[in-house]
């Protein structure tokens, strides 16, 4: 849309961000900070193109292997007929995808819960009553009494204007049992963060995690949920992890301190080398040229 003054055609002019809108939000590995030009690149993104999971390869293919033996004799029967077999292989390539939106929905249903534990509001009779959610629900809310957790914020968006990115953190909090485990103040500041993958004791909490904690305790600003921007509290260098499963919880200490954000910018810096200066590393290939004329071969 244009406004016009005579033959001049200028753009109309947008409207500056109120409230929530305010908020930046993610979009393809970036943070816009509304009304402004300023981008800032995406936590999450910086660690995936920038960070090794090696893990994660195993994983996936233990992943491909239990569902090709669960569903053995549909596949079989499957790759007898061309119509059949192609979508057969895209199912069994695909299971790492249905397990990770998996997750994602009972990863989604936590905060939901802890976001009404911030609020003050009843949890949800819907994921009270969910069989497959209701258990990681039970031992989320266990591990907040048992804990003696106090909510300070939830999904808050954070980032660090000097050091170029921006990421949306768990949940921040105070415990006074944690604080006297880690011999700190009761009234320490905590980053946290809820992982629902793996088993208990086993897999499941990764160190990436603490780099990610590292950053958002590194953050220079935050953005409240009216949209405000104020600086980011002061956290503690010791993040927590809730390693979350169905039959029950473990508490995780991950280091989040300096060093471990040196880490991460040097992870920042590998992401940035793949975004951009790897894409002009590899030449094209060099042919061997024309021999002139009377030259002996």
């Amino acid at each position: 849309m244009t406004a016009t003054t005579g033959r001049r055609t200028r753009a109309a002019a947008k409207p500056e961000p109120t409230g929530p809108d305010r908020i930046p939000q993610p979009s393809q590995g970036w943070y816009r900070i509304p009304g402004t030009d300023t981008k800032l690149r995406r936590v999450t993104t910086i660690l995936s193109q920038g960070f090794p999971k090696p893990q994660l390869v195993f994983w996936a293919a233990n992943l491909t292997a239990e569902d090709a033996f669960k569903q053995l004799p549909a596949l079989v029967r499957a790759s007898l007929r061309p119509e059949t077999r192609a979508d057969a292989y895209d199912w069994l390539r695909k299971g790492h995808i249905r397990k990770k939106d998996e997750r994602a929905d009972i990863g989604s249903a936590v905060h939901d819960v802890i976001e009404a534990k911030v609020l003050g509001t009843p949890v949800p009779d819907a994921l009270l009553g969910d069989p497959e959610i209701a258990p990681f629900i039970d031992n989320f809310l266990r591990f907040v009494d048992e804990w003696q957790i106090t909510f300070e914020a939830s999904e808050m968006t954070v980032g660090n204007l000097t050091d170029g990115w921006a990421g949306k953190l768990d949940y921040l909090f105070r415990s006074p049992i944690i604080a006297h485990l880690l011999k700190v103040a009761a009234d320490t500041l905590f980053i946290g963060d809820t992982k629902t993958g793996g088993e208990l004791d086993e897999k499941g909490v990764y160190p990436e995690a603490g780099a990610q904690m590292s950053a958002y305790r590194r953050a220079e600003v935050c953005w409240l949920r009216d949209g405000s921007q104020v600086p980011m509290p002061k956290v503690h260098d010791t993040g927590i992890v809730l390693h979350l499963r169905p039959e029950d919880y473990r508490v995780k200490p991950l280091l989040c301190g300096d060093d471990v954000y040196a880490v991460f910018r040097h992870v920042q810096q590998v992401a940035e080398f793949q975004r951009v200066l790897s894409k002009s590393v590899v030449g094209e290939a060099l042919t061997l040229p024309a021999v002139p004329e009377g030259r002996a071969a």
